[in-house]
């Protein structure tokens, strides 16, 4: 018998039974005359699985080879299902005119063991030709069903339909309650929700993704779960050759699925063993901003049905790493926007009021020093509220109640003789920090960018150097992020405290997340007063004196 053939036995059926058996297949199943038995030629992939001629009251009367192999209680509930067929028509056709093309009924019949699901179509098995004819009683005394098996399919279907509920959940970072949360909040909720669905849903416990950095070019590491922290340090770019199966699918779009690690030239390890991967591009609006790479320890663990859960889970992950950057972006512009307001609307009663300082000062109104010492007063404090105002207007791009701290020079007994290392790439902002902290004492290293500052924490690593006790970063610069910077200071020495700083929460890469989960001391959103600063490299400098101790 040919590949994806069933031998049908046909001993003791009439030719109007076997002719209904034939009408009653569906399309791309043809019956096939033998001299001792029918050969039923299912088409390429066809999921028929088996034919059942039965009585009303469900007792077969034929079937196939394959129904003969299913289990008696699956087998059961098919003449169940028959039976109640039966009964469905018999009702239909004494209470109304009905034709054969009416009389039709679909179920979906679990096996016993509810490994297995089959869609049963029931018609009748009618002994006479009946095209428009209205079926009479004597039409429904037998019934035909066709059994296939939907099992594939419908699990199929409900995890496409998982996948779906899970999608929404992680686009569903706008709401009101997620909006309460500060950035690194919100970036804890979605990575916990990523890497729960991947483990549960999609049953993947060693997975990474990587954005696409517009700045540098550079695939970043943003999340990771069940791979080793040395992945960090790959230097991914989105090309084609080069940068292995990562940089190939971040270059075209296209999915990547390597069923054999070991003879694959494009593949670059990350899991210990790996064997096999899987890569797929994040896309949004077409346009790829990032990878999900996938790796197992057996090989050819994915195919091609693997990719399009992942590819469609995909869609959902961008959306949502787009959508928490637009809330924090917008956060941004909505304070900057808010505070230029603010100070327009300021602008008019300080005029005023420098009119009438103005006036003051005149020699015919100042009756003595006291009253010009008090004008002078009033005059430096408009001043100091227009320069306030538009430090906040500025948003990250400056610092606040830095004249009230370089007011005040005197030693802090914690900071002196401590060695901090500031790293940020707005000249203002690290100037201010530099300043602030040498007066109090400290030993400042400035550094302009995240290399500089990887350089820096490498070479007091190996030239025996004494380490730097504390790192204070900003989390986005041109080369190197926030994690970067706090990865090479806690390799350079692991009792160093590391404290991030970011405008507004703005945080592309994940690194407050990622940093957090690996012992960072403090994250600091800008624009903040420098006192707030101050007391975080106080309790961080205490931190270390605790780890040192134990």
């Amino acid at each position: 018998m040919p590949k994806g053939c069933v031998r049908v036995t046909t001993e003791g059926l009439s030719a109007e039974e076997i002719e209904q058996i034939r009408s009653a297949l569906p399309d791309g199943v043809e019956l096939v005359d033998q001299a001792d038995s029918e050969v039923v030629s299912l088409a390429a992939n066809s999921l028929i699985e088996g034919v059942v001629l039965a009585d009303q009251a469900g007792k077969f009367i034929w079937f196939n080879d394959y129904f003969s192999s299913i289990d008696e209680p699956t087998r059961r509930r098919v003449a169940s299902v028959c039976a109640e067929a039966a009964s469905w028509f018999a009702e239909r056709i004494a209470g109304e005119k009905a034709t054969l093309r009416d009389l039709v009924c679909k179920f979906d019949v679990g096996s016993a063991d509810d490994a297995r699901l089959f869609e049963v179509f029931v018609t009748p098995a009618v002994r006479r030709r009946v095209e428009d004819d209205v079926c009479t009683a004597e039409d429904v005394q037998r019934v035909v069903a066709v059994m296939r098996d939907v099992t594939r399919q419908r699990r199929r279907q409900q995890k496409m339909e998982a996948i779906d509920r899970a999608g929404y959940e992680l686009v569903r970072l706008d709401t009101e309650a997620i909006a309460k949360l500060n950035s690194m909040d919100r970036l804890k909720v979605l990575e916990e929700k990523i890497v729960r669905y991947m483990r549960d849903l999609l049953h993947y416990d060693h997975f990474a993704i990587f954005l696409i950095d517009e700045r540098t070019r550079r695939l970043q590491l943003v999340m990771s779960m069940g791979l080793p922290s040395e992945i960090q340090h790959l230097e991914l770019f989105p090309e084609a050759d080069g940068s292995g199966i990562s940089g190939y699918v971040a270059a075209t779009g296209q999915s990547y699925i390597c069923s054999d690690a070991q003879s694959n030239e494009l593949f670059l390890p990350g899991l210990a063993g790996a064997k096999s991967s899987l890569t797929v591009p994040l896309l949004l609006h077409h346009q790829v901003i990032g990878i999900i790479d996938i790796e197992s320890q057996q090989p050819r663990a994915f195919d091609e049905e693997d990719k399009r859960f992942v590819e469609m889970f995909a869609r959902y992950v961008a959306l949502a790493l787009h959508m928490l950057d637009l809330l924090v972006m917008e956060r941004c512009t909505t304070n900057q926007n808010v505070s230029g307001r603010f100070e327009g609307e300021l602008n008019e009663p300080l005029e005023d009021i420098l009119h009438e300082v103005d006036w003051l000062i005149d020699p015919t109104h100042v009756s003595t020093p006291d009253a010009a010492d008090h004008i002078a007063r009033i005059r430096a404090d408009v001043e100091a509220i227009r320069s306030r105002m538009r430090d906040v207007a500025a948003g990250p791009q400056t610092l606040l109640g830095v004249e009230r701290a370089l007011a005040d020079p005197c030693e802090d007994p914690l900071l002196a003789g401590r060695r901090i290392l500031v790293a940020d790439d707005q000249p203002k902002i690290r100037k201010i920090i530099g300043e602030v902290l040498k007066s109090k004492g400290a030993k400042v290293t400035v550094v302009s960018s995240g290399n500089e500052a990887i350089e820096a924490l490498e070479q007091t690593q190996q030239q025996g150097a004494e380490p730097f006790d504390l790192v204070v970063s900003d989390i986005q610069m041109p080369d190197r992020n926030g994690y970067e910077v706090f990865a090479a200071a806690k390799r350079a020495c692991a009792s160093t405290q590391v404290i991030l700083m970011t405008g507004f929460g703005y945080d592309p890469h994940h690194s407050i997340v990622r940093a957090s989960q690996e012992g960072l001391h403090a994250v600091i959103f800008k624009p903040f007063e420098i006192e707030v600063l101050i007391e975080q490299v106080r309790n961080a400098l205490n931190a270390a004196e605790e780890e040192r101790s134990e």
